[in-house]
């Protein structure tokens, strides 16, 4: 299986087949290192073109298992890109006022807007994850979601909006060592919750939660990308890839000036 798998809706994923370790597919860390730089400065120009030309959005949308590497994903990819044109929004336990709307609502209200980039740290698919695995709705409700989640994303499509869902992949073992790196670290206890440990005891029930949604939310306009997570710098090289690629096809432009010629400055 390639490094970075675009998955389709004809294939059925299985994440314990799926490569963690992105050592398997690049074994130059520094080569990847400078690869990422050089690629993050492309990333920023385009960035501000897309802002400029005030036409055309992008959302990312990042999903993991905890400690999976959201955080430090935004972190490295976005960095020196210009705040004004990125917004980042993590989703929590929904408030009282969330829940008392469509699970969709919150969301929504999220989405990038023109000349925007959007970064969803988790998402609407906690609705089909941590509501199944602790059993918060019955199957015959987060079932459906599913399909409801892909006619959204349609309707992000057809609205000028590029979807791009990536689904950082790492290994159990790999978790564990993030874990103590947090316990052992004073300054990285505000990192660690006791829940944590919870869900690590659901982990395979997880797995499999997010084997479906990448199975059934796979689609031509908003497919999943499976990146191997265990590997910090290998994991942002190949995000920063899929999102350049997407950007220079998005094709931004700056808007066509007046002409200042004639322009003087007293």
């Amino acid at each position: 299986m390639p490094a970075v798998h675009c998955l389709t809706p004809e294939t059925q994923i299985v994440l314990a087949n799926a490569s963690t370790r992105g050592k398997d597919f690049h074994d130059n860390r520094d080569a990847a290192e400078t690869e990422f730089v050089e690629l993050r400065n492309e990333l920023i120009h385009l960035q501000t073109a897309l802002y400029a030309e005030g036409r055309q959005k992008l959302l990312v949308v990042l999903q993991a298992m905890d400690a999976g590497g959201k955080d430090g994903t935004i972190r490295h990819t976005f960095k020196g890109v210009n705040p004004q044109g990125v917004r980042v929004t993590s989703f929590k336990k929904p408030s009282s006022e969330e829940l008392a709307h469509d699970f969709l609502w919150r969301i929504h209200q999220a989405v990038p807007g023109r000349g925007m980039i959007g970064v969803f740290n988790r998402s609407h698919y906690e609705d089909v994850l941590v509501v199944r695995v602790d059993s918060i709705l019955p199957e015959d409700i987060w079932r459906p979601r599913y399909e409801t989640i892909n006619n959204f994303e349609k309707h992000l499509v057809d609205t000028g909006t590029t979807v791009l869902k990536f689904f950082l992949h790492i290994s159990k073992k790999e978790q564990k060592e993030r874990f103590q790196d947090r316990l052992d670290e004073p300054d990285k206890h505000w990192k660690f919750d006791q829940d944590d440990l919870h869900k690590r005891a659901q982990w395979n029930d997880y797995q499999h939660a997010f084997e479906d949604m990448l199975n059934n939310c796979t689609t031509e306009h908003a497919p999943w990308y499976l990146i191997p997570g265990d590997q910090k710098w290998y994991r942002n090289l190949a995000i920063m890839r899929v999102m350049v690629a997407t950007l220079k096809n998005m094709n931004p432009r700056y808007p066509e000036a007046d002409d200042l010629s004639g322009v003087e400055i007293d």
